[in-house]
């Protein structure tokens, strides 16, 4: 039926008007004042009014003709500029040094592409109405609906890289109201790309090779058992550097300087350094394994290259050796270190420690000393040792102590008996309010800022020494005076101990100072059971000398009945995983000392070969008390976890998990732990 209503043109902007209104002034206003200023004259002249009025009149005529004029001129430049602007977008679309490809970001839906974008995609036809997925498969415009100009990363099509960049607009007219497209740019980066590739991977690397246990190896040999040893190892440091093309020299009897160039890094790295596994198999006539550590620097100018290396290779030896360290700009990498740790400190080097702490001591106004948070009975043994020393050089001596319940409360109360210390035990607070620029601060039993018991105080002192026998993590105590750190030894309680037979005899020390020592070591070796070697044994006979009551030790690990309780718990809810690992998972808080010691426990356990017991604290974390007979290195496992400690005995924290995410992250590391041994 057709429709005889009129039909409504759309009302249309007068472009005359329009420009008007936006281009002339308002004369209309003047004009008018004109002629009221004309009346006014003809009131007292009417010729004279006359003529003016007249004259107003010409002057309104000029003004409509001169605006006609100015209005044609205008709407023709206007017009011409809107053409030689579409013209150049078209031309700049069309004839674009890039391609450039129009989309839905939506849909995917291609709406425009020029030839340049057909002829990267491979495609000969046009792409309308396709998906750009379909052209670039893997694209995603994401980055673009986030508001993003630039795509974070490269897209690949082909052998070609491309760096996309792109904007959203408005479509006019679109299959929707407001319907968005997309316009794209890509640009061509694939050999921009090579010459940054080929630049990373010309950078030098320096690697400084160590030989961890030189002098053990040549010790009661002649010059041609040496001779073979150097050789052998000579040998398989050649074939693991031949690949790289780098220069090696040998520039000290145990040590190597190793240069290449950062893109064979990756392989060795891939290849978990094979010169460590190869090293080892080297032994000297007696039956001695050799070990090599291997510190590498990169990432940074010429002139500290070798400062990082020498930083990475003090961290492996620090650490227990037998293992690589990359130092970069921001952290350090750690591969290896699954070796049993053995003893190979020297007492040449613990005559000049403590001849070096002796004289800190003696030149302080006062002597802090603290340990790790949570502090434990090798933590206040160590401190104890240090008091002792600070008392034989008439110093002052102060103990940092944490408030609350740890596990040293019934050492610290046992000491705090003693006439000798009344005024040892403070508080942090007292401390950075007693201490000055002569205090000397000692850490002991740990090496990490974040674990000491207060922090700004450590800080705060010029004077720093670190007494500690854990495996160094990327974080530790920097800049120390004395950084005495040996992995090998049994205890802090047992570094300090050997300490003290430099700097006094064995009648200045206190009874309960040599027993508060003594349970230190009791606690780190289980009762000589675990990481004892012969210096161990040293030390506690010069402590038996001392005074030290075993008995007396014995009384301070026995536990009441709950406790008792709680560790046989934990062992019912033990359960094997795998290769001598077992893990028992609590859903309630056993407190640390309890769940350390059913730790302990289910090492008594015929083929546990490591344990962990895994609890929360109640303060949203979750904790794990890991322990080793010494075949598998359980502060490798929990270092995964951020925790820390030594192959023996290690623990870490877990903040905002559950028990039962943790256990996961933990089977997942044994895991790789079992698989990085295999391979």
């Amino acid at each position: 039926m057709p429709n005889n209503e009129p039909r409504r043109e759309a009302k249309v902007p007068d472009q005359d008007s329009t420009l008007a209104r936006v281009l002339e002034p308002r004369m209309w206003i003047y004009l008018l004042f004109l002629l009221i200023f004309s009346a006014i004259t003809a009131y007292f002249n009417l010729y004279i009014g006359a003529g003016e009025a007249v004259v107003t009149l010409l002057l309104f005529c000029m003004y409509k003709l001169f605006s006609r004029q100015r209005r044609k001129l205008v709407a023709r430049y206007i017009a011409s500029a809107g053409e030689d602007i579409g013209t150049a977008g078209n031309d700049f679309m069309l004839n674009a040094p890039f391609p450039m490809v129009i989309f839905r970001p939506d849909t995917g839906e291609i709406i425009w592409s020029n030839d340049l974008f057909l002829r990267i995609s491979g495609e000969r036809e046009h792409l309308f109405d396709t998906k750009i997925t379909n052209a670039v498969p893997g694209f995603d415009a994401r980055w673009l609906m986030d508001g993003k100009s630039e795509c974070p990363t490269t897209v690949d099509i082909g052998q070609r890289k491309f760096a996309v960049f792109g904007h959203m607009a408005k479509a006019k007219g679109g299959r929707s109201t407001g319907s968005v497209i997309a316009t794209t740019y890509w640009l061509d980066v694939t050999e921009d790309l090579a010459l940054k590739e080929e630049y990373y991977g010309s950078r030098p690397v320096v690697s400084i090779l160590t030989i961890d246990n030189y002098d053990d190896l040549c010790r009661g040999l002649n010059d041609n058992a040496r001779s073979a040893i150097r050789t052998a190892i000579d040998q398989e440091i050649e074939r693991w550097t031949n690949p790289t093309h780098g220069l090696t020299i040998r520039y000290d009897r145990d040590r190597y300087l190793f240069i290449f160039e950062e893109r064979y890094l990756t392989g060795l790295q891939e290849g978990k350094f094979a010169l460590l596994d190869a090293v080892r198999k080297i032994s000297s006539p007696n039956g001695l394994p050799a070990s090599m550590s291997i510190g590498i620097g990169m990432d940074t100018s010429y002139e500290e290259l070798l400062q990082y290396a020498s930083l990475a290779t003090e961290m492996a030896l620090s650490r227990g050796g037998d293992q690589a360290v990359i130092k970069n700009r921001f952290n350090f990498e750690f591969y290896g270190g699954r070796a049993k740790e053995t003893e190979r400190r020297t007492k040449v080097k613990s005559r000049v420690m403590a001849s070096a702490l002796g004289g800190l001591i003696s030149s302080a106004s006062t002597v802090y000393t603290m340990g790790h948070k949570f502090t434990d009975l090798d933590s206040i043994g160590a401190a104890a040792g240090i008091i002792a020393a600070a008392r034989k050089a008439g110093v002052p001596g102060r103990i940092v102590i944490e408030s609350g319940s740890n596990p040293s409360t019934i050492m610290v109360d046992r000491l705090r008996k003693l006439p000798e210390y009344q005024d040892v035990f403070i508080s942090a607070d007292t401390a950075m309010l007693e201490a000055d620029n002569h205090s000397l601060l000692v850490v002991v039993d740990t090496n990490r800022p974040d674990q000491v018991v207060a922090e700004q105080l450590l800080l705060s002192c010029n004077k720093v020494a670190v007494i500690d026998h854990h495996r160094r993590t990327a974080s530790y105590i920097e800049n120390a005076a004395l950084n005495y750190h040996e992995p090998y030894a049994s205890s802090a309680s047992e570094l300090v101990t050997e300490l003290l037979q430099y700097l006094m005899d064995s009648s200045d020390l206190l009874r309960g100072e040599a027993e508060a020592l003594l349970a230190g070591i009791v606690l780190d070796t289980k009762s000589f059971t675990l990481r004892t070697g012969g210096r161990t044994f040293e030390a506690a006979a010069f402590l038996r000398r001392s005074g030290a009551d075993t008995v007396e030790v014995k009384r301070l690990f026995q536990t009441n009945l709950s406790d008792a309780i709680a560790k046989y718990g934990i062992i019912a809810q033990a359960r094997p995983y795998k290769n001598g690992v077992v893990v028992a998972a609590m859903d309630q808080p056993v407190g640390r000392v309890t769940a350390a010691q059913g730790a302990d426990e289910l090492l008594n356990v015929a083929g546990t070969s490591a344990s962990f017991v895994i609890s929360p604290d109640g303060q949203n974390r979750v904790c794990i008390s890991g322990r080793s007979i010494g075949d598998v290195n359980v502060q490798v496992i929990l270092e995964a976890l951020g925790g820390g400690g030594n192959a023996a005995a290690a623990a870490a924290q877990i903040p905002g998990s559950d028990v039962e995410r943790v256990r996961e992250q933990l089977l997942r590391a044994v895991d790789q732990y079992f698989e990085d041994e295999e391979s």
